[in-house]
């Protein structure tokens, strides 16, 4: 088989103009031709413009989302394959069965592992070559003759074979000619070799009929080169010549219960890893609750609300008290989330309070975190992380922001004060030059608060694809009490959303600025 792609001519379905801007760049380094599409509305029409060979789908997308393109892809081809490949942020359960029920023929979670895609792009190719070719003999075979469909055969009473069509000899592998004059059980396993004679002589002697005329069973066959196989058997009965004729169809079915195997593998697997995930999950959940849940959340100066998309949560918030008295706290947000994300920020979570609490300074645990970060993460993965340490003494905080949204600051009437923008980046990435972690030093007054937050909650869709966004957050930080103001952004963005489910985790921690001597 050819590993030349260059004549595979890939359609690429993303709302996100950098998303289709990397699979495009990828695809042609392997040399298949792309196309592109930002909805599923634009990818019909440019599906019936070009007739691309294979999709690769986006799920959630403005004017029309992938299962439902995919669906009208899979009704306009239906003569044809035209596999698609989902690659999507939604990675539940729920979410892989409704992509294979719309037609999907595989699904990839994001962030995407350029690895894994290839190996199945390359398996979907071997597909198609082999769809190609099986397409090909059809045409010829149907040119030759119609009757290779069905095999028909016609024995009489003493079950001696009359005459078979070509289809036949080409299901039992016979040369032609070669089946007639010999007995009917020559193309049968055992047990039915040995009693199809006796059985035959009994109807014929008015024994009641097991198959004739009672419809199609499926049955077994062999072959003349003694493979046994699966077939479907109906036989009807008429009169030639005064002598009564038995006439049998056959069709071959071992590649439709071939496929019947291999669909009950796939579920019993798709079973297996479903049990295997829950259970990892349930661990992760466990092993991340026991590091979240620490005595620096009954601090009643601490506020907080996450709600992950899958069991475990790719963000995570941190609280505590330094020796010297200050409020140190983090929110973490690792790239994509479940348990793959979950597992990139568990040991941030264990630095950020062993050194904490040992009272190192702000700058000194940001460059810790990134340290171990760098050593212990692959190059696809980091995360995006906000630090403020609080003095209550002299009134003052510091600030460090890496890749998440911007840090707010509202003064006692729930206006935005000041913002502070992420200037750095990410940890995780690379090494952090000194210049970078210079933390940002600002002054509150009582009644003031510091509110962190992931972009899960800044990008947040209603059901037009619009996002929700910093100004939406501040308005509703705004209109609520200071001890209200999760709830009012919780219940803001149910509103805005139409009360469905975030596809990415949420996290929001708002932390009161009060002065102590």
């Amino acid at each position: 088989m050819s590993d030349n792609t260059t004549s595979y001519k890939v359609l690429v379905v993303d709302d996100t103009a950098t998303n289709r801007q990397i699979l495009d760049v990828f695809l042609k380094r392997l040399g298949y031709q792309t196309i592109q599409a930002c909805d599923g509305a634009q990818a019909l029409e440019k599906f019936d413009a070009e007739q691309p060979d294979l999709v690769l789908m986006d799920v959630m997308m403005p004017v029309m989302d992938g299962f439902e393109a995919t669906r009208h892809i899979k009704e306009r081809e239906a003569n044809r394959w035209v596999p698609v490949v989902f690659i999507s942020a939604m990675d539940k359960d729920e979410n892989l069965v409704a992509g294979l029920e719309a037609g999907g023929d595989d699904y990839l979670f994001k962030p995407v592992n350029f690895v894994v895609l290839k190996a199945k792009l390359k398996s979907i190719v071997r597909t198609l070559e082999l769809h190609r070719q099986v397409e090909e003999t059809t045409r010829q075979l149907q040119t030759i003759t119609d009757s290779l469909v069905d095999g028909l055969i016609t024995i009489n009473r003493q079950a001696t074979i009359l005459s078979v069509n070509p289809a036949v000899e080409n299901i039992f592998g016979y040369e032609t000619g070669e089946l007639l004059g010999r007995n009917v059980n020559v193309l049968m396993p055992e047990p039915y070799h040995s009693e199809h004679d006796r059985y035959v002589r009994d109807y014929v002697m008015g024994g009641m009929p097991k198959i004739l005329g009672i419809g199609q069973h499926e049955l077994k066959g062999r072959r003349k080169n003694g493979d046994i196989f699966d077939l479907d058997l109906a036989i009807s009965e008429t009169r030639i010549g005064g002598e009564r004729i038995f006439i049998g169809t056959v069709r071959d079915t071992s590649e439709r219960m071939a496929d019947r195997a291999r669909e009950r593998a796939y579920l019993n697997q798709l079973r297996q890893y479903q049990e295997r995930q829950e259970a990892e999950n349930a661990l992760a959940y466990e092993i991340l609750m026991r590091q979240i849940n620490r005595p620096g959340f009954d601090d009643p100066a601490v506020h907080h609300w996450l709600s992950p998309v899958a069991e475990v949560s790719g963000d995570v918030v941190a609280a505590v008290r330094s020796p010297n008295g200050e409020l140190v706290v983090m929110l973490a947000d690792a790239t994509g989330h479940g348990l793959a994300a979950s597992i990139s920020t568990s040991p941030v979570l264990t630095l950020f309070y062993e050194m904490a609490e040992w009272g190192l300074v702000l700058s000194a645990i940001v460059s810790r975190i990134n340290d171990q970060l760098c050593s212990a993460l692959p190059a696809s993965r980091f995360v995006a992380a906000a630090f403020v340490s609080i003095d209550e003494r002299n009134g003052t905080a510091q600030v460090w922001v890496g890749g998440p949204p911007p840090i707010l600051l509202l003064g006692p009437d729930g206006q935005v004060c000041q913002r502070f923008e992420s200037d750095r980046l990410p940890l995780g990435i690379t090494e952090i030059e000194n210049d970078q972690l210079h933390v940002t030093e600002v002054a509150w007054v009582p009644g003031s608060q510091f509110v962190l937050f992931s972009d899960g909650l800044q990008e947040a869709c209603d059901a037009a694809g619009a996002a929700f966004g910093n100004e939406r957050i501040e308005q509703a930080l705004a209109a609520a009490p200071a001890e209200k103001r999760i709830e009012g952004v919780r219940n803001a963005l149910r509103a805005f959303t139409g009360g469905s489910v975030p596809h990415d985790d949420v996290s929001l921690l708002l932390v009161d600025c009060r002065a102590r001597e």
